[in-house]
This record gives C-alpha cells, sequence and structure tokens, in this order.
C-alpha cells in the first residue's frame, strides 16, 4: 500500500517522470496553455505553480524603490530565485516570462496560477485528457482556422480517407 507517498508515478521511473515534468513546465511557460492527460495536469500543476511563485518573490518592480545595501540583497536573491527555477524551465526566453511578466501578472494572486479543463477523452486508448492553463491568459490568436485546442481534439487534422479507391 502506497500510505503516505505524495505524487503519481504515470508508470514511469523518476529521472523520466523528472525530465517530463521539466519538459512540460517549460512548454507551459511558452505556450500559457497544453493539452495533455488528467493525471499529468494535475501533476504538472504543483511544479509550475511551485515555479511562478519563484518568479513572484522579488518582481522587477520591487527593485525599483530600494538603493544600497537593500538592492544588492534583492537581487542577489532574485539571482538565487532564478537558479532555482533553471532546475525547471530550460528555456531561457520563458524563464524571463516567469520573472517578467508572470512575476507582475500574479504578483498580487495568493497562488492557483493554473486552471484545468477536462477536455474528453483520447482517441487512441481512451484516457481522460485536460488542458492546463495559466490564469487570466487570453485566448491563442489564430489566423484562419480553428482554434488550437479544437484541431489538438482531431487527431488525424480534420483529413478524411476515402477508403483507399483510386
Amino acid at each position: 500500500m502506497r500510505h503516505l507517498k505524495a505524487g503519481r508515478k504515470l508508470g514511469r521511473n523518476s529521472s523520466h517522470r523528472k525530465a517530463m515534468y521539466r519538459n512540460m513546465v517549460t512548454s507551459l511557460m511558452v505556450h500559457g496553455r497544453i493539452r495533455t492527460t488528467e493525471a499529468k495536469a494535475k501533476e504538472l500543476r504543483r511544479y509550475a505553480e511551485r515555479v511562478i511563485t519563484l518568479g513572484k518573490r522579488i518582481t522587477p518592480s520591487d527593485l525599483e524603490g530600494l538603493s544600497g545595501a537593500e538592492l544588492e540583497k534583492a537581487k542577489a536573491a532574485r539571482l538565487h530565485n532564478i537558479r532555482r527555477a533553471r532546475n525547471w524551465v530550460h528555456d531561457p526566453d520563458a524563464l524571463n516570462r516567469v520573472f517578467g511578466e508572470y512575476a507582475e501578472r500574479y504578483k498580487e494572486r495568493p497562488g492557483g496560477y493554473t486552471r484545468i479543463y477536462k477536455a474528453g477523452f483520447r482517441g487512441g486508448d481512451n484516457a481522460p485528457m485536460a488542458i492546463i492553463e495559466l490564469v487570466e491568459t487570453p485566448p491563442p490568436a489564430t489566423e484562419e482556422g480553428p482554434a488550437a485546442d479544437e484541431v489538438a481534439a482531431d487527431p488525424v487534422g480534420g483529413a478524411v480517407a476515402d477508403g483507399g479507391e483510386e
């Protein structure tokens, strides 16, 4: 029995699981919304919220009002948080977003930075799917065609096979 064992194993060993979560956190920070299974989304939420919390501890606007020794101490603490977040976010642009845009956006919010929507079932194995997104994220801009979520829901891309008659 797995009493007092936190976290889901998801049928992977620990190094694979950790790498998968790192990739998913990075993708979530880059895109703001990703589609995955429900279990992965619920587990991903833990890591994504920790990274955003690291980002908002000392925001760029907090540094503006400081000077002297206080400024140096705040910069050192911010650098430490950036280095800690780098363990989970492997894209420099995503890391800049976390410590810039997301830090300012969620400055007054006491947690709960992600939202999980149920998104039906996957075609191949009927696994429950979910969309995890950052709260207060604008909908994705598309030039033409259906939204990104609708395209992701259709695994064949809308093409209908004609049965092979030629």
